[in-house]
C-alpha cells in the first residue's frame, strides 16, 4: 500500500512539473527594450580624395614615427586613424586671371610663401576640385528692409549655383541669430528658408559673424566659406566687437565674401536702428572715441547718444557707423582670403556668385613648417606669391599660432 501511494505521489510531482513546464513554453517570451542613446551625425560629404594633411589613413597598431621631433602621432582606440600634432600651417589660395577665371595647371613650384617677409619653403602642395559648404548669413535689421527683395535675389542666385555636393546654410541675424536651414544641398528647401528671413531688431552683426565661425563652421570639415549680406554696421552686439572677430577670423579658416548694401541713402542711418549698452563696437584707433564725442557736444548733442528720430529708438552720427562697417567688412574678405563686392555694382549676380562657387570648388592648399614657429596666440604675416605674370592670387594675409590654421587641430 505504502509502494502504492509513493508511486502515486512521484506521478502527481511528475505531472505538475511538466504543466508548468508547458505553460512556461506556450507564454509569449518579453525581452527587455534597451535605452536608445542619444547620438550626433556630422553629414560629412567630403570625398575620399581630399587629402588633408592632419589626418593619416592607416593602421593604429603600426610602428611610430619618432625621426621627425616635431610630430607627436597619437593613437586612436577606435577609429583606426591616426592624427599628427604638427606646426605645419596649410591655407586655400585661390589664383585667377585678370578675368575673374581659375587658373588650372599650376605646380608646388610655382608658389612662394613669405611669413613676416621671410620666405618659407613649401612644405605642402594640393590641386583638388571639392565641394564646399557655405553659410549664407542675411542682415534682416530694420535698415535693410529697402534692400530685402534685391538680399532674397542675390541669395537665391547664390543656392543656384550649387553642385549635387555643394551644401549652404542659410542664418539670419538682427539682435539675435536664427539658423533657417542646416547645411543641405536641397536647393527648394534653401529658397524656402531664404523667403522666411523676416525684418527684427537691431543688428548684431559682430555677435552673429563670431556664433557663425565658433558654433557652425567650426564643426564642419572641409572647404567652407561665409557669404555676408549686409550694410557692415552693428549696433547691439554685447560681447563680441569688430577686433574680436577679425581676430577670429585669422585663426580659423574659412573665407568671407561680404556683399555690401548701402542702406544709408535709403534713410536707415543708425538714427532708426535700435541701440544697445554702449560698448566699444568700433575697432582700435577707428572712429567712434574722442573724436565723435568732441563733434556730439559741439553739435548740442550728448553722448552716450540716446533717443532720436527712429521708430526703433537710437541715434547718432551715422556717417561714421558706415565708414567703419565698411572697412570692417574689407577687413573680413582681406584678412580671410575672399573678396568684398558693393551690391550696387553686382549689374550680374549670376556670373558674380558663380564665380565665387567657382573659386571655393578649385583652390590649390599649400603649407609650410616655419622657420620661427613663434609662441602659442602670436599673430603671423602672410604672403603668397606665384612666380607667373599677370596672375591675381587671394590668400590668407595673416594667421595667429595656435589657430586651426594648423595641422593636426
Amino acid at each position: 500500500m505504502k509502494k502504492f501511494a509513493l508511486a502515486l505521489m512521484c506521478l502527481a510531482v511528475f505531472g505538475l512539473d511538466a504543466f508548468a513546464q508547458s505553460n512556461r513554453s506556450t507564454r509569449p517570451r518579453v525581452a527587455a527594450t534597451p535605452t536608445p542613446t542619444p547620438s550626433i551625425i556630422y553629414d560629412d560629404q567630403r570625398p575620399s580624395s581630399d587629402r588633408r594633411p592632419p589626418v593619416l589613413q592607416g593602421d593604429p597598431n603600426s610602428r611610430r614615427a619618432s625621426d621627425d621631433p616635431d610630430i607627436v602621432m597619437t593613437d586612436d582606440d577606435d577609429d583606426g586613424v591616426i592624427r599628427v600634432d604638427t606646426n605645419l600651417v596649410t591655407m586655400p589660395v585661390s589664383v585667377l586671371d585678370r578675368n575673374g577665371r581659375f587658373v588650372a595647371g599650376l605646380r608646388q613650384q610655382d608658389f612662394k610663401i613669405f611669413e613676416n617677409g621671410v620666405e618659407q619653403k613649401v612644405d605642402f602642395f594640393q590641386s583638388v576640385e571639392q565641394p564646399f559648404t557655405v553659410v549664407l548669413m542675411i542682415d534682416v535689421s530694420p535698415s535693410t528692409a529697402f534692400q530685402m527683395d534685391q538680399i532674397y535675389t542675390a541669395a537665391s542666385a547664390f543656392v543656384d549655383q550649387l553642385r549635387p555636393m555643394d551644401r549652404v546654410m542659410v542664418v539670419t541675424f538682427d539682435e539675435r541669430v536664427r539658423v533657417l536651414s542646416r547645411p543641405t544641398n536641397d536647393r527648394f528647401a534653401l529658397h524656402h528658408a531664404i523667403r522666411q528671413a523676416q525684418i527684427g531688431n537691431g543688428t548684431s552683426l559682430y555677435g552673429a559673424v563670431d556664433q557663425v565661425m565658433r558654433r557652425e563652421l567650426s564643426q564642419i570639415e572641409g572647404r567652407k566659406a561665409i557669404v555676408l549680406f549686409t550694410d557692415g554696421v552693428d549696433t547691439t552686439s554685447r560681447r563680441a566687437t569688430y577686433d574680436s572677430t577679425i581676430r577670429e577670423a585669422e585663426e580659423n579658416d574659412v573665407l568671407i565674401y561680404p556683399i555690401r548694401y548701402d542702406t544709408q541713402r535709403d534713410g536707415f542711418g543708425s538714427a532708426n536702428r535700435r541701440r544697445g549698452p554702449p560698448m566699444n563696437r568700433y575697432p582700435r584707433g577707428q572712429p567712434g572715441g574722442l573724436g565723435d564725442v568732441i563733434g556730439i557736444i559741439l553739435g548740442g548733442g550728448q553722448f552716450p547718444p540716446m533717443g532720436g528720430g527712429g521708430p526703433m529708438g537710437g541715434g547718432g552720427t551715422s556717417a561714421n557707423e558706415y565708414e567703419v562697417g565698411r572697412q570692417y567688412l574689407e577687413s573680413l574678405a582681406s584678412t580671410t582670403g575672399g573678396r568684398h563686392f558693393e551690391a550696387d555694382t553686382l549689374h550680374n549676380l549670376d556670373a558674380a556668385f558663380s564665380g565665387i562657387a567657382e573659386e571655393l570648388r578649385r583652390q590649390y592648399s599649400v603649407g609650410y613648417y616655419p622657420e620661427n614657429p613663434g609662441n602659442r596666440g602670436d599673430r603671423k604675416q602672410i604672403m603668397v606669391r606665384v612666380m607667373r605674370p599677370n596672375l591675381v592670387v587671394r590668400a590668407k594675409t595673416s594667421y595667429i599660432v595656435g589657430g586651426s590654421n594648423l595641422a593636426g587641430r
